[in-house]
């Protein structure tokens, strides 16, 4: 009976039956959704075989049917995963799903051509329920949480495989990994690992770089080699000096370079000598610590019975007078025993091929698979040729492959630097010169730093028109919507859209049809006979209470600080004058605040000498001015929904006696 390795759906086509001598176990028939599709958005229920009786790993690890949990969601790392499996021609995607602790939904992704989504689950256990053909843990987590999620991880009945890939991961955290996966029969690579390659069939996280680096080493198939490695950095060495003297790696593995790494080099080394396809071995080691003796007294028992290469780096710290500690927390030499020399010569009376130097170490390489291809022992690989993967548009930009055109034009602010800046005023220089409010408007809205007296005016405009009491149209309608249980920017909407020609919205028109009038040269009589002719109302005259002997007094505060500080306020005093005439007619045709703001911001465009007329007429006609009164009375809207909640007032009903019902 064909059985896949725990975890794995039966693809027949795909299927290697040696990932068998992986395990040993007794089958049982059961149902188990596993993916069949490319898209994560289409499943299909293939029938999975469970397993039980599980005991310590003696084959590979990986097949081209494994798929992963991804711990700590990274973009780059996935993404990488997921393109070697299309350039290998998986037909499913190795991550299964991802866990980001607190969210959940899906993440887009690319398999090859197409994008997919990944599920995001908010808890491990979730994750293992979900996807129960999973059976190997990438664990991103920082070296503070990576032994939790870790350990969470082992307990899970569905995962026998989990990489840890942070650094500084505390040593008694690490024993207790170890005695937990070994007691349970399960692996751990790492901590302080890259992770490990199946080559043509699955890679942890970044492990062995870029796809370039991957198609250079021939890591898109298999090839006879079983190399095992303390260092993720030297391992990308080793599979290029391995492809360029062999034909290639068939497993690859990086334990880490911690002083208790998860499993250790002889555990690969006699994985590695019970699986079929691998035909030597190649070892790469590091002063520091005794795990190469395991491998010293496996060999000298007889339990390894293919060609071991091994070198172990770190002989050139007899140089040094004191001793040094290298790169990784296991690379120190804790006595003779523990030193490079020692373990290499060890290694060779053990019966491993163990060069000189480094340097003779791809000549040991090639002699040792040579030696194999002319006993016959190994075969020639057929070469294929991997599918191009497709390059990121970002990428593609970068490189100056292609171009694209942009979505959005954006010239007011910037945050690509190190911080933001309003245009192109960093955001520490407008809070260390003390700039207000009204100077950032003036850099967001006129996309230029306005003289004081100009900002100020901004400031004084928005603080006399941030509220005008409860009855007004817009308060009414935000007071309703929060006593009703609306929050605060629904209920700050509601008043905002009562905004318009009758409450609020006549500064642009006020200034407008006064601009047109005083650059015709129209009297103020010309101008509201011939509005009066159009049937057109003058914006910014007329008020519901003041009178001519009542004037608004916001009208006469921005009067007196224009007069003091513009160095004109022509259109200013048109205004006055045409309030004047309109007063003869009646009483309640006043000069407004709508009529004041925008008169006055007419002098304050063409007085500062910063705008030319077709920049004040745009301003104008684009609907700047009102601008003014939305971000003013926003304030106070926003301030009568808080004091209605504050004071827990119930839904508000209309009164029947204030309607007048009638047919």
């Amino acid at each position: 009976m064909d059985l896949c390795p725990i975890g794995h759906a039966p693809h027949s086509l795909n299927y290697n039956a040696t990932a068998n001598s992986l395990y040993n176990f007794t089958p049982f028939p059961t149902n188990i959704v596993c993916y069949k599709k490319h898209s994560y958005s289409s499943y299909c229920l293939l029938p999975q075989r469970s397993v039980t009786g599980y005991k310590m790993a003696t084959g590979q690890l990986f097949s081209k049917s494994t798929q992963a949990l991804f711990y700590n969601y990274k973009q780059l790392p996935i993404q990488r995963m997921l393109d070697f499996d299309f350039l290998c021609g998986r037909e499913t995607p190795s991550v299964a799903g991802i866990i980001n602790p607190g969210s959940e939904g899906f993440q887009k992704l690319f398999f090859g051509q197409e994008e997919i989504a990944i599920p995001v689950h908010s808890t491990i256990e979730a994750a293992s329920a979900a996807h129960p053909t999973a059976d190997v843990f990438i664990n991103f987590a920082s070296f503070r949480s990576a032994a939790a999620s870790s350990m969470s991880a082992l307990k899970q009945p569905t995962i026998k495989v989990v990489a840890i890939i942070a650094e500084g991961v505390p040593e008694s955290d690490t024993k207790q990994l170890i005695a937990y996966a070994k007691a349970n029969n399960k692996v751990v690579i790492g901590p302080a690992t890259v992770g490990g390659i199946q080559a043509g069939a699955f890679k942890i996280g970044d492990t062995a770089g870029t796809i370039d680096n991957i198609i250079h080493c021939k890591l898109y198939r298999p090839g006879s080699v079983g190399f095992v490695s303390k260092s993720g950095g030297m391992s990308n060495e080793l599979y290029n000096t391995i492809a360029r003297v062999t034909n290639g790696i068939y497993e690859g593995i990086a334990i880490g370079g911690d002083v208790f790494p998860g499993s250790t080099l002889s555990d690969h080394v006699l994985r590695f000598n019970n699986i079929p396809q691998v035909k030597m071995i190649v070892v790469l080691g590091e002063l520091g610590g005794r795990d190469e003796y395991s491998l010293v007294e496996a060999l000298k028992q007889g339990k390894i019975n293919k060609p071991v290469v091994a070198w172990v780096s770190g002989t050139c710290a007899r140089l040094f007078k004191s001793e040094v500690q290298f790169g990784h927390a296991g690379a120190k030499s804790g006595g003779e025993m523990e030193s490079a020399q020692a373990k290499n010569q060890a290694l060779r009376e053990a019966g491993a091929v163990v060069p000189t130097s480094y340097e003779a170490f791809e000549g040991s390489i090639r002699e040792t698979f040579e030696k194999l291809v002319e006993g016959g022992q190994v075969m020639a690989v057929k070469e294929v040729t991997p599918p191009p993967i497709p390059e990121d548009l970002n990428t593609a930009i970068k490189s100056g492959k292609v171009r694209a055109p942009t979505h959005v034009i954006s010239t007011i602010s910037d945050d690509r630097g190190e911080e933001p800046t309003y245009a192109g005023v960093p955001m520490s220089s407008i809070v260390e010169q003390g700039l207000g409010v009204g100077d950032v408007i003036s850099l967001l809205w006129f996309k230029r730093s306005l003289p004081r007296y100009c900002s100020r005016f901004i400031e004084i405009c928005i603080m006399l028109c941030a509220d005008h009491g409860p009855c007004v149209s817009g308060a009414h309608n935000t007071i309703v919507t929060a006593r009703a249980g609306k929050d605060l920017v629904s209920s700050l909407v509601s008043g905002l859209l009562t905004i318009g020609p009758r409450f609020g919205g006549a500064i642009d028109d006020a200034a407008r049809y006064f601009k047109d009038a005083y650059d015709r040269g129209l009297t103020p009589y010309e101008f509201v006979e011939s509005m009066k002719k159009k049937g057109i109302r003058v914006p910014g005259i007329g008020h519901r209470v003041k009178r001519g002997d009542n004037r608004d007094k916001r009208v006469e505060l921005l009067q007196e600080f224009a007069r003091s500080n513009f160095p004109s306020v022509k259109y200013m005093e048109y205004a006055v004058e045409v309030e004047t005439y309109t007063l003869s007619k009646a009483n309640n045709l006043v000069l407004n605040v709508d009529g004041a703001i925008g008169s006055l911001f007419l002098d304050l465009l063409a007085g500062s000498g910063m705008f030319t007329k077709q920049e004040i007429d745009e301003i104008v006609g684009i609907g700047y001015l009102n601008g003014l009164f939305v971000l003013a009375r926003s304030i106070g809207l926003i301030g009568h929904t808080f004091d209605q909640k504050r004071l827990k007032q119930p839904l508000y009903r209309h009164p029947w006696e204030d309607v007048l019902y009638t047919k």
